[in-house]
């Protein structure tokens, strides 16, 4: 496979802890459908892991908390005909996943002030259509 799957900045997939694991996938594929293990899956231990800043670590634990099996994050791919494509897309997968996880949380909002000059415009505004209205009422008609 090419390379280390970049999560963020310097910090990668390490090789050594991710677990492979290959069965056959389902839907059409030719010939050798029925003895080719395409289908892929990709295991990584998040709680035991040396990886990942300590910071990070903790974010995604609690991010991904509903997605973890005994702190491990599994990621499946079977959508291409080649193991190598499955385990390409799986990786890139997983990476995309821990970035998303890790990731610091948003700035808090700022609330600000709706200016004067807005409020007054609109109350003058409101104020004028209530006159054209009232002004075609037929009340000073004979």
């Amino acid at each position: 496979m090419p390379g280390p799957y970049v999560i963020r900045g310097s910090v990668s997939l390490p090789e050594a802890e991710l677990m492979w694991r290959f069965s056959r996938s389902s839907g059409p594929g030719g010939q050798h459908v029925n003895t080719s293990d395409s289908q892929v899956e990709l295991r990584f231990d998040l709680a035991a892991t040396e990886a990942l800043p300590p910071v990070w670590k903790e974010r995604a634990l609690e991010r991904l908390a509903g997605r973890l099996t005994d702190g491990v994050v599994s990621v499946r791919a079977s959508e291409h005909r080649s193991q190598w494509r499955n385990r390409e897309t799986a990786a890139t997968r997983l990476a995309a996943l821990l970035a998303e996880a890790t990731a610091p949380p948003p700035r808090p909002r700022r609330p600000t002030r709706v200016p004067r000059g807005i409020n007054e415009r609109r109350l003058r505004q409101k104020k004028q259509r209530g006159e054209t209205k009232r002004g075609r009422s037929g009340r000073d008609w004979s």
